[in-house]
């Protein structure tokens, strides 16, 4: 614990002396703080999206999980009664809560969409849809009861098309986290790739140290001190634009479903503020490993 609130310790405050060996500009310190600024705003974008396809996911499981509907298709002389037993057995059925047949107006409000609003319902056979609310029924049970007292009565729980919707929705939201893993990897690979351009440009100084008895992990203190700050600052700008675009997104709307949900909402504002500190210690992680690896080979 010590060891590491020396080096925490010696990543704020730094060494003076030992600073001068990173160059304070130049193409690696241009390269890392925009690697980290990319790969902040990446991040962003990829943390929105796994935690809007959990959302949608849940959404989608708790909406459809209590409702289903039932479809009456029968002549029209049969329509009225086939709905009456249909309603009669829904009162019967222990674990349903609400049900209701819906309008001509209603049908026709859900066929706008797909045909447009000139559909003449009067001359077309439409069947009759009733909505079904509750938790816990048979739903098996109650698909033998409607075909013995009403034939043309089909129950649909939703089941065969919300599982594959859910699981699609959780498979996205393992993509972003995925994704996310790829991106710090990549802002590993980056800073590395910097600071190890960094120590082969300052060899002859470093050699200059270890004559004057420096040592190897004072002198990658600097490098991973200069180097982290870099990532730190960097990722502070990526993450706030990434918010700012964020931010500028169409709020959830259900007409728009999953286009319209990519923001953050409510506490999830906070899980970006995460991302800088995540960026220090990734480029702390690298740059020291780069660091005394290079070194080792600096002889």
């Amino acid at each position: 614990m010590s060891g590491l609130s020396d080096r925490l310790r010696g990543l704020v405050t730094g060494e003076t002396q030992a600073d001068r060996v990173v160059p304070p500009s130049g193409h690696t310190a241009r390269l890392t703080s925009f690697t980290a600024a990319a790969m902040a705003f990446l991040t962003v974008f990829a943390l929105a999206l796994s935690l809007a396809a959990g959302r949608l996911a849940d959404r989608w499981q708790a909406t459809l999980t209590g409702s289903a509907t039932i479809r009456i298709s029968a002549p029209d002389d049969q329509m009225t009664a086939q709905t009456n037993a249909v309603l009669a057995v829904l009162k019967t059925t222990p674990g349903i809560s609400a049900f209701r047949p819906l309008t001509v107006d209603e049908e026709r409000a859900l066929l706008e969409p797909w045909f447009g609003p000139d559909l003449p319902l009067d001359s077309l056979p439409i069947p009759q849809l009733i909505e079904v609310e509750g938790q816990g029924y048979d739903a098996e049970g109650l698909r033998l009861r409607l075909a013995a007292e009403a034939p043309g009565a089909v129950l649909d729980d939703h089941t065969r098309w919300r599982e594959p919707l859910v699981r699609a929705a959780m498979r996205i939201r393992t993509l972003g986290l995925v994704a996310i893993l790829l991106i710090a990897g990549a802002t590993a690979a980056m800073i590395t790739l910097a600071a190890n351009a960094a120590l082969s440009a300052n060899a002859q100084v470093i050699r200059v140290l270890r004559l004057v008895g420096a040592r190897d992990v004072y002198i990658a203190r600097a490098f991973v001190r200069r180097f982290s700050l870099r990532a730190l600052a960097g990722a502070v700008v990526g993450t706030v634009a990434g918010m700012a675009a964020m931010a500028f997104l169409p709020a959830a709307d259900e007409a728009g479903g999953f286009l319209t949900g990519l923001g953050f909402q409510g506490l999830h504002w906070l899980w970006p503020l995460a991302i800088p500190p995540l960026a220090a210690v990734v480029s702390f992680v690298a740059t020291r490993a780069a660091a005394l690896r290079t070194l080792k080979g600096l002889m």
